[in-house]
């Protein structure tokens, strides 16, 4: 199919239930290297997160398909090398995720950080709030009816002058070439044995443009674009001033 039609039907092979276990385990250690490359981390931290940090006051984050763990870790190092106070909340359905991800935290524990088999609307049904609601590369594996929950969910959870952000790929040619270009060289060494090179071009494939993402989006939520082949479906209750721009 062709990168300008978004391939609703391409499956990612660390979506099966009978996933190579091993595979699996390789996949999910390797994210932390290939997120810090191609997710945007560190502008999430500064535009979203770090704004609505203090150091004398607890703010809690929740991370929507939290998978290895590895956004929350480097959040939470972030801000406490700001000098700042930050829980975050990882969740994820998917009860390999985070046995993985609760294994990592036993082996380097890490203060602020609660990791739990749950969806958002577990949490939105028991009340719970949060300055910030946010997912990494979630988007593209959901339906029209998972997404619509999603968003919903977010609206629930996010506390007064809180934020709700999405980040996910940007299916272009550029981001699909690119990504098969920088991950040829490593199929055989860093990345062999895992899902990280066929899961992430099955992911470019399944992934919106802006203006397809936009095009679903209710309220007013907005698509932000980011460097590099990246954006943002974005929602706060005070729209802050450009976040959809």
């Amino acid at each position: 199919m062709p990168l300008r039609v978004r391939d609703v039907d391409a499956r990612e092979l660390m979506d099966d239930p009978a996933a190579d276990p091993a595979m699996l385990e390789r996949t999910y250690a390797r994210f932390g290297l290939v997120n810090a490359i191609v997710s945007g981390h560190r502008e999430t931290y500064r535009r979203w997160i770090r704004p609505r940090l203090s150091a004398d006051r607890v703010a809690r984050v929740l991370d929507v398909g939290t998978g290895g763990g590895d956004l929350p870790r480097r959040l939470i190092h972030w801000a406490a090398a700001d000098g700042l106070r930050l829980e975050i909340v990882g969740i994820d359905p998917d009860a390999r995720a985070i046995s993985f991800a609760r294994r990592a935290q036993a082996e380097r524990p890490l203060p602020g950080l609660e990791l739990r088999q749950a969806s958002t609307a577990d949490l939105a049904d028991a009340g719970e709030r949060f300055a910030a609601v946010l997912s990494n590369h979630v988007l593209h594996h959901l339906d029209g009816h998972e997404l619509g929950r999603l968003l919903a969910d977010s609206e629930r959870l996010v506390d007064d002058g809180g934020v709700a952000v999405h980040g996910d790929i940007a299916r272009t040619r550029w981001g699909y070439a690119g990504f098969a270009a920088v991950t040829w060289p490593f199929q055989a060494g860093l990345l062999r044995g895992s899902f990280i090179r066929p899961d992430g071009l099955t992911s470019i494939r399944r992934s919106f443009t802006p203006e397809e993402l936009q095009a679903v989006l209710p309220g007013r939520w907005r698509v932000r674009r980011a460097f590099p082949s990246r954006l943002e479906a974005v929602w706060s209750a005070s729209l802050l001033a450009g976040a959809g721009r």
